[in-house]
């Protein structure tokens, strides 16, 4: 989608994803680990991207955030980068409510799965994400992208406080 851009994220950004955070939990909540408060202030957002950014330093994860029009509006990472024979790695966002179903997602994911298999980019072979059983609007963000359902993984993930399925998902770089 047109003005919808991707770039990597900075210690600079946790005031703005704090804020994204605060305002959109209610929406997010149901999709997301449990989270004690720290996750929602600027101090423990800058700890979480200094992280994120130590991470992409040592070839493991690329942290990014999403931006629609200018403003900040979600994150989206790659993680769990693995090198070798597997050249794969894990996908994770999520958007603000307010740009929701606008095609934001799908463009930021378009724009990643670009970078991703990019021989002068990341020259990954493999992209993989999962999504709970009921999230449906991911699953389209994913299927408009090229990713296809592998499966369901039984109990993958702490989601909501409890132990989840997710339909797993996967697009291998073009041959």
């Amino acid at each position: 989608m047109t003005g919808t851009a991707l770039r990597l994220a900075t210690p600079g950004d946790a005031a703005a994803v704090a804020a994204l955070l605060r305002e959109n939990w209610p929406f997010l909540e149901p999709y997301e680990p449990e989270r004690d408060e720290s996750h929602f202030t600027t101090e423990g957002q800058a700890v979480l991207l200094t992280q994120a950014l130590a991470e992409h330093a040592a070839g493991r994860a690329v942290p990014y955030v999403i931006e629609f029009e200018g403003e900040l509006v979600g994150r989206l990472t790659l993680s769990g980068i693995v090198r070798g024979p597997f050249q794969s790695a894990d996908v994770g966002y999520f958007v603000a409510e307010a740009v929701n179903g606008r095609g934001v997602a799908t463009a930021a994911v378009a724009a990643l799965a670009e970078v991703a298999f990019d021989p002068a980019g990341l020259g990954l072979h493999r992209l993989q994400a999962g999504t709970l059983l009921s999230n449906s609007a991911s699953q389209a963000v994913l299927q408009r992208n090229g990713f296809e359902r592998i499966g369901v993984a039984r109990r993958y993930l702490r989601i909501a406080g409890r132990w989840q399925d997710h339909v797993l998902y996967q697009r291998v770089a073009p041959a």
